[in-house]
């Protein structure tokens, strides 16, 4: 599979991207800027370019820029990715005194990405901490809901190979609601307990 990572340079787009490789996949980091992509893809052994070179000709792209970002950089992308399917990967999250809480808008930041772009959008991978997939596979399932079946195929694929669990089919689009609120949880597991909290899924065969 041709996979490309938009906001490959961060964290967690890095870490996707090298588990990626190790996996056997065709991966090119996107970045704004193609001379960083290079680079940084470089250190996982996997290709760089600009945005919208980067995720032209994949069979799967997966949004990983933080999510102050994803809505401004899906818009720019309209036109490259044109119908290539989408993962988005990204919660909107409000740190407060009291902890860690989901975004304000009722919609998960997948839906409304899904308003912007004519390709199909999956939402997933939301219970994964970069710090878990920079050391290997992440502990525990993965999450993966999205309304275009194909689309959803392509995301439950790639989940397969980045966690030591299984990839779970969540259900339509709109559950990304809850899997985006999820990271907010983990989040505040994870400062109480200082940990790299994942989820796994019992009683299902």
């Amino acid at each position: 599979m041709k996979i490309a990572v938009v906001g490959g340079t961060g964290d967690f787009g890095l870490a996707l991207a090298q588990r990626l490789v190790e996996a056997g996949e065709d991966v090119v980091i996107g970045s704004r800027d193609a001379e960083r992509a290079a680079a940084k893809g470089a250190e996982v052994g996997a290709r760089g370019a600009a945005n919208d070179d980067a995720v032209r000709g994949v069979d799967l792209v997966v949004l990983a820029v933080k999510s102050d970002a994803a809505l401004p950089t899906a818009k720019s992308l309209v036109e490259a990715i044109g119908d290539t399917p989408v993962l988005s990967v990204a919660s909107e999250l409000r740190f407060t005194k009291q902890g860690v809480l989901p975004g304000e808008d009722a919609r998960s930041i997948a839906e409304r990405t899904q308003e912007l772009l004519r390709a199909p959008v999956v939402a997933g991978l939301h219970s994964l901490a970069a710090a878990s997939l920079a050391s290997g596979k992440a502990d525990g399932d993965a999450l993966v809901c999205g309304d275009d079946a194909g689309a959803k195929e392509l995301a439950l694929a790639l989940a397969a190979l980045v966690v030591t669990g299984r990839a779970l089919d969540a259900g339509p689009l709109a559950s990304a609601r809850a899997l985006e609120g999820m990271t907010a949880v983990i989040v505040n597991l994870n400062k109480r307990y200082r940990a790299h909290a994942g989820v796994q899924v019992t009683g299902l065969h």
